[in-house]
């Protein structure tokens, strides 16, 4: 067992040699994520404290971060304690989103998202006790390495005599010595040792034996312990080499099945979970390994193989890194993730990289693959999400596109009633104005122009598929069900799936036929989601009912606080008969109309925070 263990400590030594001059692990924060403050706590009153497990000695530092407005809210760089540091007068019910970072200088800074809710004198916060620092578990049974000494407690206490008698059988082959134990004097002032004296006596069957005793704890013999250091010594120098010889060999073999792959076939053999197939460097969470300029080249050289063209779109697959995910389908999920000198530009960029899960389906595949063909063919505008790369030689497909910082427009709409604070003036304001609303629908419509322009139908055409950026500039995006059209202008649907019906015009529910027609219904839903800041079509409605009033002639009714003008934009595009319907061009023109004037068609201030509602998911339906 002893053996085992020094064998186990020497491979663990020998692999945490591998990691490069300065590398440290990221500290673990520790942090409630949900802050309930009240009110009337005073400016320094303290909300919560931070902790962070580390097993390395450099300080580390906090430090809060937001990427919405300004928050009452600090954090002691050093000890970690969070208070208040602005007046929460009038900020009741008000909720704040940021996040708690942790850097000690040598490592990856951590952050954790934590959600800050301000409560009225009727509230209450949780008397939750903090969690204590993780203690480190001690094990003071497991015997030590020979190079280590154990201190034992000194005894004071005299030595005691005691006699017993041991029988030593007959045999005629073999005789034994027995061996007489005396007490020697200890000299005080000197440290506790083991003193015994060894004397002969002549050979013998039967023998009393004097034996003297003093405390000599659980230690081993002093005469047995160089045998076994020199024996522990030698089976750790056995272990390492035969783990270095072991791990040689495995990456020997690894590198002749990836040779054999590619002569065969070309294609690289992948691993059950879709990132596991890496052989280059990986992130985990919010660690990972650092670049190296010659791996890269390395890598980049048995990728790419020198006798097949080269898509102009296609990025090596080794230069990204994964981060977290920022959006998440059934079949589908966007990370966030940082590419090297892609794009035309040195260093690093943050991209969008949208692959599938394991449990995606055939269909879900070329679906992938035929958002991408799209996104191929189409040029860039300012309000078209736009593609940078792709990684298509082995799987899982990557489609690289910019990263939008806000997220869906379905989602920053709903936030948005969190403020219960609106404006209507078309100077500058944090908050969001009827002028800011109509623009967004104006930015969309100009972005659905384009795309129609170059004979493309988006077919899936919602706010949760338009992004918006910090700027506030919306782009359309999510081209999985788009289709080009350019020879004939219409679609007809020839596959089962999730749809998503309350955006759907009549004759793609009934005979699924689309065309930049039925994109244009889509747009008159998508534009009263923007008035009615991200509710669901058709509250209250099952998805067979909204079939049949749309087929009944029923449409989506006018929200009180929207004004007629806007409106009738809305019930223009929800005609009947396709072609009684604008295009987008049309559109683009009548929205550009309202914006040049002074008047406020979405008036905010009498929005009703309780007329409208979000529909959860239901099957079959796509929302």
């Amino acid at each position: 067992m002893i053996f085992a263990i020094w064998i186990i400590t020497g491979c663990f030594t020998l692999a945490s040699s591998q990691f490069p001059p300065g590398f440290g692990l990221p500290a673990i924060i520790h942090v409630d994520r949900n802050w309930l403050v009240m009110s009337t706590d005073p400016i320094g009153a303290i909300v919560t404290r931070v902790f962070t497990d580390r097993t390395g000695s450099r300080p580390v530092t906090y430090g809060l971060e937001t990427s919405g407005p300004p928050t009452p809210f600090t954090i002691d760089p050093t000890s970690g304690v969070v208070t208040v540091n602005d007046t929460l007068k009038d900020k009741e019910n008000k909720s704040y989103s940021l996040w708690v970072t942790a850097s000690d200088g040598s490592s990856i800074p951590q952050r954790t998202e934590v959600f800050a809710t301000i409560t009225d004198r009727s509230g209450s916060r949780p008397n939750v006790p903090r969690p204590p620092p993780f203690p480190i578990p001690s094990y003071p049974n497991v015997p030590l390495p020979p190079k280590f000494t154990r201190t034992t407690q000194r005894i004071t206490k005299a030595p005691e005599m005691f006699v017993e008698d041991i029988t030593v059988p007959d045999t005629t082959t073999t005789t034994t010595a027995a061996t007489i134990i005396n007490p020697i004097k200890e000299d005080e002032n000197e440290p506790h040792k083991n003193k015994m004296v060894d004397t002969q006596e002549p050979k013998r069957n039967n023998t009393k034996v004097a034996v003297s005793e003093t405390e000599i704890g659980n230690d081993l013999p002093l005469t047995v312990i160089p045998v076994v250091a020199i024996g522990g010594l030698v089976a750790v120098v056995a272990g390492v080499i035969i783990f270095v010889w072991k791990k040689n060999e495995a990456k020997k073999s690894k590198k002749e099945k990836d040779d054999m792959s590619k002569d065969s076939s070309g294609i690289v053999l992948q691993d059950s979970h879709a990132f596991n197939m890496w052989d280059r460097p990986r992130a985990y969470s919010n660690r990972y390994e650092s670049w190296d300029n010659n791996h890269l080249q390395l890598s980049e050289e048995t990728t790419i193989s020198k006798d097949e063209p080269r898509d102009e779109w296609e990025f090596p697959r080794h230069r990204i890194r994964i981060f977290n995910i920022v959006g998440e389908g059934a079949f589908g999920q966007v990370w966030r993730a940082q590419a090297i000198d892609i794009d035309g530009k040195k260093g690093e960029q943050t991209v969008a990289v949208k692959t599938l899960k394991e449990n995606a389906s055939e269909k879900e595949k070329t679906d992938l693959i035929q958002e991408l063909t799209v996104m191929k063919n189409l040029g860039n505008h300012p309000n078209v999400v736009r593609l940078i790369g792709c990684c298509t030689e082995k799987e899982p497909t990557f489609v690289i596109m910019e990263f939008v910082s806000l997220g869906k427009l379905q989602q920053f709409l709903r936030d948005s009633r969190a403020e219960r604070h609106y404006g209507n003036t078309h100077g500058g304001s944090q908050f969001l104005t009827s002028r800011d609303l109509t623009h967004f629908a104006f930015q969309v419509a100009r972005g659905m122009d384009f795309l129609s322009s170059n004979g493309i139908i988006h077919r899936d055409l919602a706010a949760r598929n338009v992004l918006i950026t910090e700027d506030r500039t919306c782009k359309v995006a999510d081209f999985g069900f788009a289709r080009d059209v350019a020879g004939t202008h219409v679609y007809e649907r020839k596959s089962d799936g999730r749809l998503p019906i309350r955006w759907m015009a009549p004759e793609s529910l009934y005979d699924d036929i689309f065309s930049v027609k039925s994109d244009i219904w889509s747009f008159g839903v998508l534009l009263w989601e923007i008035v009615t800041l991200g509710s669901t079509p058709y509250p209250g409605l099952s998805a067979g009912d909204v079939m049949r009033k749309v087929r009944d002639g029923h449409r989506l009714e006018k929200p009180e606080h929207c004004r007629r003008e806007l409106y009738n934009i809305m019930y223009y595009c929800w005609e009947a008969e396709p072609t009684s319907r604008p295009d987008f061009k049309e559109v683009v023109s009548m929205l550009e109309r309202l914006l040049c004037t002074e008047m406020d068609y979405i008036e905010l201030e009498r929005f009703p925070d309780h007329s409208y509602y979000n529909v959860q998911h239901l099957d079959g339906e796509k929302l």
